[in-house]
């Protein structure tokens, strides 16, 4: 186990070498001892930083010749042996430091991670815990204490220290990764034994759908929805995740046809109407549409989609003002689509306002190349 990234975090080398020699200015012996422990902390630092382990172990050990008992040298020959995969060795450095002072910074947490190195979890876990009793905690250490309950068998407990890890740091990519690999385990294991319990399952086939249409494997997820439809007939849901499936491979009429279902279901889901709204727009239906749309508005179904329909239904209806409040609307929700810019460079165009038509347009030309394209008024359908 390498615990370098945790290693570095450590007091400053200078701050602690100097303390160190003021420290033994007071003991008995002469400037030749003097010289000889800094030659012999200069050279464990230097080989240490090499990665030339051996060499800075041994300059450790001959540094507590010199001054015995000294807690950061006996601390950092434990990180060096640690790194050495020598696990025992250094939980003995670290148990004589915390002897002398059980409060030393971070020796708590080093010692939990050999404790782990050594398979030792419920001691790793003691150690971890008496780290984060300390002011200034390591900053790895509630993330160790995770994968110590992890590696114990103790998972709940692994995925709050594991949360808790990001509340401190929404970025520890580690903490992130562990809590995915927890749960992905879980649900491998969840599958597996619904798969023993009955391969023929409603919910097998609801949930392989589901893992189907995640990965957009839409024809094997639209199988698995309708196997479990015929399970369970009466079972509400399944339509609507058909009707998003046929969607997503632009097959509109089977689409329409599921969602329709879906809204007998439930006549005010918001998403529903908010699909059928944008295929009732495409088949040019307005009044159909703006109804759909008014329930999707209601149930707060992603405004700005919301707002350009509701403008493409005006504009379809040549109310050209409420069509310009519409797509002003999805603007203010989100500036950065091409396509609203464009819409509202043609209804300032029809409303003969030229100057706020080519400013519109200029922008949705803006937009589509930075996101790679180089579009022109000839080549973008109305």
């Amino acid at each position: 186990m390498n615990f370098g990234q945790a290693n570095r975090r450590t007091p400053c080398w200078s701050r602690w070498n100097g303390w160190l020699l003021a420290a033994v200015l007071g003991l008995p012996f002469g400037a030749l001892a003097q010289s000889n422990l800094r030659s012999l902390l200069d050279k464990a630092h230097t080989a240490e930083t090499a990665g030339d382990l051996g060499t800075a172990e041994q300059a450790y050990q001959q540094a507590l010749q010199v001054v015995p008992g000294d807690p950061e040298t006996l601390k950092r020959l434990g990180v060096v042996e640690q790194t050495e995969l020598k696990f025992g060795d250094s939980v003995a450095h670290f148990e004589m430091v915390l002897r002398r002072e059980p409060n030393y910074p971070e020796v708590n947490f080093f010692l939990g991670a050999s404790y782990l190195g050594l398979n030792d979890f419920g001691k790793a876990i003691q150690s971890f815990q008496q780290e984060l009793r300390m002011p200034k905690p390591h900053p790895r250490c509630r993330y160790y204490l995770g994968i110590a309950y992890e590696s114990a068998g103790q998972t709940e407990q692994a995925v709050s220290e594991f949360n808790r890890a990001l509340s401190d740091n929404p970025k520890d990519a580690d903490a992130l990764y562990q809590l995915a690999r927890i749960y992905k385990n879980a649900s491998l294991e969840a599958i597996d034994r619904l798969r023993a319990l009955d391969p023929d399952s409603f919910q097998l086939h609801i949930l392989q759908g589901e893992l189907d249409s995640d990965g957009e494997r839409y024809l094997d997820a639209i199988k698995e929805y309708q196997a479990a439809l015929a399970k369970r007939p009466e079972a509400t849901g399944i339509h609507f995740a058909i009707g998003v499936a046929y969607w997503a491979q632009h097959q509109i009429i089977p689409a329409k046809k599921e969602f329709l279902s879906a809204l007998q279901e439930r006549p005010n889901d918001a998403l529903t109407n908010l699909y059928l709204g944008d295929i009732a727009v495409r088949d040019r239906e307005y009044g159909d549409a703006l109804r759909y749309l008014e329930i999707a508005e209601r149930g707060q179904a992603d405004p700005f989609r919301v707002h350009l329909l509701r403008g493409k239904c005006y504009r379809g209806q040549r109310e050209l003002e409420n069509a310009k409040t519409q797509f002003l609307a999805a603007i203010a929700i989100n500036p950065n689509v091409p396509e609203a810019h464009y819409l509202m460079a043609q209804v300032y165009q029809e409303l003969k306002d030229t100057q706020a038509s080519e400013k519109e347009f200029a922008e949705f030309q803006r937009l589509s190349e930075v996101s790679g394209g180089k579009p022109s008024k000839d080549n973008l359908q109305n």
